[in-house]
């Protein structure tokens, strides 16, 4: 059998919430809440490393972007809407669909394909941006998956990642807290063993040739209700990483 990433239940429990990727209230809540801080760190470090001019409205024009893992497109449209030209992939069909339908309506052209981040880099694809944003955690072959990205990073180009540490803190908060208390996500989310360390990203970047440029943590403030970058990188992080120009 051909090696892959797709976790089937994973590919499951996503489609079956599909239809409620784009209310602020619902099953997906917690992206929406989590988007602000991703979609600066994302256009700040993207804006830094390509020389472009923080004041456009449209500084990501002329660059190609991969959103691997899209859902139903809650960064795909935002970097559409900086100039980027888009793909989003995706392994649900559903979720496709439903991110199609959504840009279509917004007039947005994004270029939605139901695939795995494999089957894009066995066919030669290069982006100079790659978003790889909260999907680690849900793919069933971390290694492989990981390889596969960086071939689709374009030489000079970026990745960022997002995704939950391996930590009794993640653990507490992210399943225990989020999942089974608060209820803000659906219990069963998230499986404690399938998160990663950074340590244990960075290891598998660099052995793909990719050099880390920045790291930081995600934490929730309740006074504020807001996400924000801190230092603390024990449950959510987001990692920055470069393949060299050759």
């Amino acid at each position: 059998m051909t090696a892959t990433t797709i976790d089937k239940d994973e590919i499951a429990r996503f489609t079956a919430m599909a239809e409620t990727w784009w209310d602020p209230n619902g099953k997906f809540k917690p992206l929406h809440k989590f988007n602000p801080v991703r979609l600066a760190y994302i256009r700040n470090e993207a804006i830094d490393h390509f020389g472009r001019d923080g004041t456009s409205r449209r500084p990501f024009e002329g660059l190609s972007l991969l959103d691997i893992g899209c859902g139903g497109g809650l960064l795909s449209e935002p970097m559409a809407r900086l100039g980027a030209t888009v793909t989003g992939a995706d392994a649900s069909e559903r979720n496709i669909a439903i991110a199609k339908i959504h840009a279509e309506g917004a007039g947005l052209d994004i270029d939605y394909v139901a695939t795995t981040a494999e089957a894009l880099a066995d066919a030669g694809k290069e982006f100079d941006v790659v978003l790889n944003m909260e999907v680690v955690e849900h793919v069933a072959d971390v290694p492989l998956y990981l390889k596969s990205c960086a071939r689709l990073v374009r030489p000079g180009g970026l990745m960022f990642l997002a995704t939950i540490n391996r930590t009794a803190k993640a653990f507490a908060l992210a399943i225990v807290g989020a999942e089974y208390v608060l209820g803000w996500l659906p219990r069963g989310t998230h499986s404690y063993a399938k998160f990663l360390t950074p340590e244990e990203i960075v290891s598998i970047l660099s052995r793909e040739g990719l050099t880390i440029r920045d790291r930081t943590g995600v934490t929730y403030s309740p006074l504020r209700d807001e996400w924000g970058r801190s230092r603390d990188m024990s449950v959510n992080y987001m990692l920055l990483a470069q393949k060299p120009k050759g």
